[in-house]
């Protein structure tokens, strides 16, 4: 993924002004900074949920800028995958079939999706919990089903943001470790926006913003 130039306002606010984002697949970034410095309009940028003002956001060669509503919503459905702070997953569904839910949307039968979702299940320490509603996971439980939510189309980029911030510092650890372990095996590019230094020394990479300019660039591993 690539970010030219990118600019975004909203009235008389400069939420982005002329941000550069490189990043390949297997890679982390981690977007830093203060409240309304910008990190999460560029996450939204990025995954084409706004479209800037100016500048361009590049995904394997396709212009993501220049994609209708329709296909934008459909190149996040099949190439992203997003990780929120509180989850949202769907309470009235088991793990299972939040986890599935992506698949299924993109054409896949119950029977695959669930098959697919069990493997993740598995994979991420979650075997035995197939049935289990959010409400009767934990914290840390919830997150991985929402990684596994994430991971299970093969997306080219996992947005995730500030995915450890209902957390407590430990769980909030073995989150991240999930999340780059199986983002890096994946072959995904993943973008974590984060106030704590903590989380952003998982990732790479790491960027910091203030007032819609990026003021720093970090190589972290």
């Amino acid at each position: 993924m690539t970010a030219r130039g990118l600019a975004k306002r909203f009235g008389t606010t400069t939420a982005l002004a002329g941000v550069d984002v490189d990043l390949d697949g297997g890679r982390s970034l981690a977007v830093m900074g203060p409240s309304g410095s910008g990190k999460s309009t560029l996450l939204h940028c990025l995954a084409g949920i706004l479209v800037p003002d100016a500048g361009t956001v590049t995904l394997r060669g396709r212009a993501v800028g220049a994609l209708g509503d329709r296909e934008r919503s459909l190149l996040r459905r099949r190439h992203y995958g997003f990780v929120f702070q509180f989850g949202q997953l769907l309470s009235e569904l088991p793990a299972i079939e939040n986890i599935a839910l992506p698949s299924m949307l993109l054409g896949a039968n119950r029977k695959q999706a669930t098959a697919l979702a069990g493997q993740w299940m598995h994979s991420l320490g979650l075997a035995g919990m197939e049935q289990r509603r959010p409400g009767e996971l934990s914290g840390g439980q919830a997150q991985r089903v929402a990684v596994a939510r994430a991971l299970i189309t093969g997306p080219a980029v996992v947005f995730a943001d500030e995915p450890t911030g209902a957390l407590d510092q430990a769980t909030g650890a073995e989150v991240m470790r999930v999340l780059t372990e199986t983002t890096r095996a994946a072959g995904a590019a993943l973008v974590v926006v984060t106030h704590d230094a903590t989380v952003a020394g998982w990732c790479d990479e790491s960027i910091a913003m203030r007032d819609g300019t990026v003021v720093d660039r970090g190589v972290l591993r």
